[in-house]
């Protein structure tokens, strides 16, 4: 199994652990991801940390669809591919509707149709086969709707990238899940449970066969996996909670968040009902008491060395390829002492 090092977007400061990034290198980590909400961006951590690594591969996870024309997605991830020899890998997701209208000013329409959609046009870039013309729901390119010149010219990228350069897709739906295995290189899960692996796997199947492909071959599931070292185990599953909680009860309008709906899907259903009710209320610090021990320790690898050794038997055995480990340097040390 390989492993992959999380770098979250930005609080109120934006500060890299650019020493961490080195260590993972240095430790045989396969790659590093950044990511990005409504403050700092993923693709300036991403160029950052290519221009300061040698071997380590670097992806978004996620550059927002939104957030971005797919030819211009398109041309960012050839000029990062090109310029980290590459060592570039483009992950994407559609966020949720409060950021899409609320921050990008998008509406956010039907996700899974627009997802193949951007697919679609950033790998027509990439390929280079002909001049770039489409015709969807979403996106018509040449564009000739309202307001249109009439002047647009179908245009073929000057920059000649990597064809099949890897593209992710971070879902935890069922219908998106099933998208990804169909069109994209590789699935990356927030709050993964590898406990509950055949009901991702039957999804994961689904969208497989759609594409003619087996989910098996050359398909990267790369979960997120927070790590957190320390003698109380306690201690470390309190630190979990405070972003299964924004996430689970704040992440969302109510009847409308796809991490409350995850949480119901893991039978968490009162649960994610509280969380919601607490968190939305303004009652954050109950929220974050009240997230279930048993649910972190489904999400996450907290606790001593030995503690950890003994549950990470689950996530390897579970088909993940790709542990993204989110946690310090202690974390990062650890499971590649682990995963050796």
């Amino acid at each position: 199994m390989r492993l992959a090092l999380n770098l979250n977007y930005s609080g109120a400061t934006l500060s890299l652990d650019l020493q961490r990034v080195l260590e993972a290198e240095r430790l045989g980590y396969d790659s590093v991801w950044s990511a990005e909400a409504y403050g700092s961006d993923a693709v300036t951590v991403a160029a950052w940390v290519a221009a300061r690594t040698e071997r380590i591969h670097v992806g978004t996870a996620i550059m927002q669809i939104a957030a971005r024309t797919p030819a211009m997605t398109a041309m960012t991830a050839m000029t990062l591919d090109a310029l980290s020899g590459g060592r570039f890998r483009l992950g994407l997701g559609v966020s949720g509707p409060q950021v899409v209208e609320g921050w990008h000013g998008q509406p956010f329409g039907r996700p899974l149709r627009k997802t193949r959609e951007y697919v679609d046009i950033v790998r027509a870039v990439l390929r280079r086969e002909k001049p770039l013309e489409y015709r969807g729901e979403y996106y018509q390119i040449p564009y000739a709707g309202p307001g249109a010149s009439g002047l647009g010219k179908p245009l073929r990228s000057i920059l000649h990238g990597r064809a099949g350069l890897p593209i992710y897709l971070a879902a935890i739906g069922p219908k998106n899940i099933a998208l990804a295995a169909e069109i994209a290189d590789g699935w990356i899960p927030v709050f993964f449970a590898p406990g509950r692996m055949r009901m991702f796997r039957q999804w994961l199947d689904e969208g497989a066969r759609a594409g003619g492909r087996d989910a098996g071959k050359g398909f990267d599931i790369m979960p997120v996996v927070p790590v957190v070292v320390g003698e109380r185990v306690q201690a470390c599953r309190d630190a979990v909670k405070p972003r299964v909680a924004l996430y689970v009860g704040g992440m969302g309008a109510r009847g409308k968040n796809f991490y409350n709906e995850l949480a119901r899907r893991y039978g968490y259903e009162e649960a994610a009902e509280k969380l919601q009710d607490l968190y939305l209320s303004g009652r954050k610090a109950e929220a974050e008491a009240a997230v279930p021990d048993a649910l972190v320790d489904e999400l996450a690898l907290c606790g001593p060395r030995e503690r950890i050794k003994e549950r990470l038997g689950e996530w390897t055995a579970s088909g993940a390829t790709t542990l993204m480990v989110a946690g310090n340097a202690e974390a990062v040390r650890l499971m590649a002492e682990l995963a050796r």
